[in-house]
């Protein structure tokens, strides 16, 4: 009934399996990728016929974790998987990135990519099993797909790579001085398409040896899914890149000129609207047939591309007028809002970054539910990208992918200098609106970022600043790499890859490639111009702040720790909560506490904070023997009298500890609620409490004994 087919190869510690021919037969392809335990499908169907004026490539991919896959049930009320968490998204933005250029150019079918996860053993992390799953499926469907990828992770601990360490060990990334990257490597047999890593400011050697690492690892993942293709792969899909000679001909013939001059223009505006109007006139000039071309939005496209390549390849300026290593104008300004923590506007060309960071308390920790566990983080980063930033109108709504994806690149790059929960214990969310966007917002981000957190008092171990950089690659071999592109040369460039870093090492790498891969010598001259790019936008960040401010905002909380023992916890909180609830309520203050004994104290009030360790502190604290306190008579018996001296403990003052002098009872000296001065004595037998009175002042709460000392000497 099957017609299944199977191959396995042994990949690092755990062996790697491919299967087809079993599961989903009606979808084009269809393959199950295991490592270890860690189970993935990936289905790929694709359109046969594309839609009538479709000028676009159509690639939809989806990535799912099931909870089941995890013998865990979904939370919430509904018990049922919703929209797609930060992960989910993230993951699909990983096996998107390299497979859409390796798609036949002029394809133009509606293709789309699920990868669902069946099983997870809470080890390997489904995510590089779902790119090689993707890749599986793609090159058995038939789709005109120049694959496959191969995919790994790369971990960095003592100074040796790992390949795909376990989920634990990047989970604490953060924690482990010994593990110092995350980095996710994809690319074909020859050359590396996609790079994605969160790194402890590794040098850039250190980083290329890690790519050079991933990729010589997933060589034997190319080869297990060539075999997997020669045994089970469908007749490929009858499609010939179209022939758009004739158009372009045209095209170019009637817009060159005025093209050329509408790219000589240097503000972005401007420069827009002359490349809209050299468009309109080639429209202009065309038969009704010639505009009914489907490739005539290719051939116009390709004559930009001409145009800016030709320019910069040949030697030529830029768009802007800079040369290829040149970084646009800089301003960065710090605390330019009144009420917020901590504020940046950071300005580098026509991109701009308004960056906003908020301090908060335990009670603002972000929990997330994942399919290995739930855990809590402490640092946010959210990034908004409105369409007026780039002078258009459009629908606002939740945030889309590119959003996702860019807010997360800019966490990997601050996280890595954001100081221990232990030594700085607030939730620092950051939010980068991008007001002015022509080029690598997501690292104005990362720059504004820095210097917001540094402007709210957080103690950054450095600086960070990132860049984005660029490549024009031509079919002869030459090249040319660009620092800090614009917008128009990443759209229509060959490379989009970001570098983050601090002045010691990068902490954050992405490479996204449209062409089919890179050579080492391009990466290596890339990262080397990247460096020389970050450090001379570090100088001038410099210029506004470098370091954190050592008060905070009026309006910032104020947080204090304290350790008490564990066994001290069930007192602090009390029963049913009536314990720390009162705390609460009479100090004004916020606490939390959690299951290590470490309670957070925060308000903007000082006092409010005194007030509440204070409470802590007298119910968890042990009195010691022989100190001075001040307490409140309570209760008065024949034989002395019981006060209330240490939080919620009393003592007994023997009737002959009261006065120096014999009374027949403690009312002829103390009445109830008289406040006193006691020294603690010690304990009896029974562990009770023995207080005294007679050799302390009640005036200055100093010993008597003392003070006869000091008068003899």
């Amino acid at each position: 009934m099957f017609d299944e087919v199977k191959k396995s190869i042994q990949w690092g510690q755990e062996t790697l399996t491919l299967e087809t021919g079993k599961v989903a037969r009606q979808a084009d392809g269809s393959v199950i990728a295991t490592l270890g335990e860690t189970s993935v499908m990936a289905n790929v169907t694709f359109a046969k016929e594309p839609k009538p004026g479709q000028d676009f490539f159509p690639l939809t991919v989806h990535y799912q974790e099931k909870y089941y896959a995890a013998g865990k049930v979904p939370g919430g009320f509904f018990k049922r998987e919703a929209r797609p968490t930060e992960k989910e998204t993230l993951t699909a933005r990983l096996i998107d990135r390299p497979c859409r250029p390796l798609f036949a150019p002029g394809f133009k079918n509606e293709v789309l990519v699920m990868c669902t996860v069946l099983s997870h053993d809470l080890v390997n992390d489904p995510d590089i099993v779902a790119m090689i799953a993707a890749s599986a499926a793609l090159t058995i469907s038939g789709v005109p797909f120049m694959g496959p990828i191969g995919a790994a992770r790369v971990g960095f601990s003592n100074g040796e790579y790992v390949l795909n360490p376990e989920v634990q060990d990047m989970d604490q990334l953060r924690s482990n001085p010994e593990q110092r990257l995350d980095l996710v490597v994809a690319g074909t047999k020859d050359a590396v398409m996609m790079v994605e890593s969160e790194a402890y400011e590794l040098t850039e050697e250190e980083m290329l040896g890690a790519v050079k690492f991933g990729h010589e690892a997933m060589q034997p993942v190319i080869d297990l899914i060539i075999e997997l293709a020669e045994a089970a792969a469908k007749e490929p899909f009858d499609f010939q890149s179209p022939d758009y000679s004739e158009i372009y001909a045209r095209v170019k013939a009637l817009g060159e000129t005025e093209m050329r001059a509408a790219y000589a223009i240097r503000d972005k505006s401007a420069r827009q609207d002359a490349v809209a109007a050299a468009k309109a006139t080639v429209k202009a000039g065309l038969t009704e047939e010639q505009l009914a071309d489907p490739n005539l939005g290719s051939a116009l496209k390709k004559l930009e591309s001409d145009i800016l390549r030709g320019d910069i390849i040949n030697g030529g300026a830029r768009i802007d007028g800079r040369d290829n290593k040149t970084v646009r104008p800089i301003v960065s300004e710090v605390g330019i809002l009144p009420r917020t923590h901590g504020s940046a506007l950071f300005t580098r060309g026509e991109t701009q970054a308004l960056v906003v960071t908020t301090l908060g308390t335990g009670d603002d920790e972000q929990i997330i539910d994942a399919l290995h566990g739930n855990f809590r983080s402490n640092f946010l980063l959210h990034y908004n990208f409105p369409p007026y930033s780039v002078g258009e109108v459009g629908r606002v709504g939740s945030p889309g992918r590119r959003e996702i994806g860019h807010g997360k690149l800019a966490w990997r790059a601050l996280q890595a200098v954001l100081p221990a929960p232990t030594d700085f214990p607030y939730t620092i969310r950051v939010v980068s609106e991008i007001t002015e966007s022509n080029g690598s917002s997501s690292m104005a981000s990362v720059c504004g970022g820095s210097l917001s957190m540094m402007d709210a008092g957080v103690p950054l171990k450095a600086p960070v600043a990132g860049v984005a950089m660029g490549l024009i690659l031509e079919d002869d071999g030459r090249f040319a790499v660009l620092t800090d592109i614009l917008g128009d040369e990443d759209h229509l460039g060959d490379m989009d890859f970001k570098v983050a870093g601090t002045e010691n090492g990068i902490t954050s790498l992405q490479m996204d490639i449209k062409v089919q891969g890179i050579t080492p010598a391009i990466m290596e001259q890339a990262l080397a111009q990247a460096k020389d790019g970050r450090l001379h936008i570090l100088s001038e960040m410099a210029k506004a702040l470098t370091e954190g401010r050592r008060e905070f905002s009026a309006h910032a909380p104020r947080i204090e720790t304290m350790q008490i023992p564990t066994d001290k916890i069930r007192e602090v909180i009390g029963s049913g909560g009536k314990v720390i609830r009162e705390i609460v309520e009479v100090s004004g203050a916020k606490v939390d506490i959690n299951d290590d004994g470490v309670i957070k104290i925060a308000s903007a009030n000082g006092e409010s904070i005194k007030k509440a360790y204070d409470m802590i502190y007298s119910i968890v604290a042990e009195p010691e023997e022989g100190k001075v306190y001040t307490g409140k008579v309570v209760k008065l018996v024949d034989f002395g009298a019981f006060v209330n001296f240490f939080g919620k403990r009393d003592g007994l003052v023997h009737v002959s500890q009261i006065a120096n002098r014999r009374l027949t009872h403690p009312n002829e000296i103390l009445k109830e609620g008289q406040e006193v001065k006691v020294k603690l004595l010690g304990f009896d037998d029974r562990g009770k409490v023995r207080l005294g009175m007679k050799m302390v002042d009640q005036e200055t709460g100093e010993e008597i004994v003392e003070k006869k000392e000091e008068t003899a000497e």
